[in-house]
């Protein structure tokens, strides 16, 4: 049976994901990458979720890929390797409910890309990111993805072409951390932000989380007519006019499920 290294539970409306291989600095192995994709598959499909937080155990919150894979396999190993990490990227994305990475150490490579891709990054006053692969001959160039779209390209650039690695607190001066607290405030904070989150519709979660991403990719003009469609689709939802509804009368709304 293959060793679980990302475990998975459910508290009240949050889904707790856990990256937990802390001897190997819970490296984004093959097995890594893809029990991530089951555990937010499951997820998605459990209808009591709104909102989740992947997190890491140990002092690492993840170090990226494990290099023995990438140098002891085929030229097709290689490509189904980062194909895989791609698609678990695009899982997190594509998510109908916000991802909270809760970074309490430091995270590089393609561990800085797994934080960068999450739609909201709370820290550990020690954390850092990183993307060092220049330094081992291997550019950071799938996490060049998340990075570069999570922050401005210049600063992108400096972090891939240095490697040197910043800390949390830089990292919220550019944009790239949302939060940054206390190492022992990490876990409160994040999950009382999680919960903050999931008060919210579910289905407006989802339909606000999808219309936000699409439109980061279109000009300001295709931008506003896309989300004009959006605000229409939005607004004829019954978890909408309940919600406006609730606001005129002065009382809380009642959601419908996702």
């Amino acid at each position: 049976m293959e060793k679980s290294v990302v475990d998975f539970e459910r508290r009240d409306e949050i889904g707790l994901i856990t990256l937990n291989n802390p001897q190997k600095r819970n490296v984004l192995s093959r097995a890594a990458l893809s029990q991530l994709r089951e555990r937010l598959d499951a997820a998605e499909a459990a209808a009591e979720i709104k909102c989740v937080i992947l997190r890491a155990a140990g002092p690492v919150f993840s170090a990226g890929h494990d290099l023995r894979e990438i140098i002891d396999a085929t030229e097709a190993e290689r490509l189904s390797l980062f194909e895989l990490c791609t698609q678990t990227m695009q899982t997190i994305r594509g998510l109908s409910m916000p991802v909270i990475a809760e970074v309490q150490g430091t995270a590089t490579a393609a561990g800085c890309q797994l934080a960068a891709t999450c739609d909201l990054i709370v820290a550990a006053e020690e954390a850092s990111f990183a993307t060092p692969g220049i330094k081992i001959g291997l550019f950071c160039s799938t996490p060049a993805v998340a990075l570069s779209r999570a922050v401005k390209p210049k600063k992108a650039m400096e972090m891939l072409l240095t490697a040197e690695p910043i800390s949390a607190r830089e990292a919220e001066r550019i944009g790239l951390v949302n939060r940054v607290v206390p190492r022992q405030q990490l876990a409160e904070v994040t999950f009382q932000l999680a919960r903050q989150i999931a008060a919210a519709s579910p289905y407006t979660l989802g339909l606000g989380k999808r219309a936000f991403y699409e439109q980061l990719a279109l000009d300001t003009e295709r931008a506003y007519q896309f989300t004009e469609e959006i605000m229409v689709e939005n607004a004829r939802a019954p978890d909408a006019l309940e919600g406006m509804q609730a606001f005129l009368e002065h009382r809380p709304p009642k959601w419908g499920k996702a």
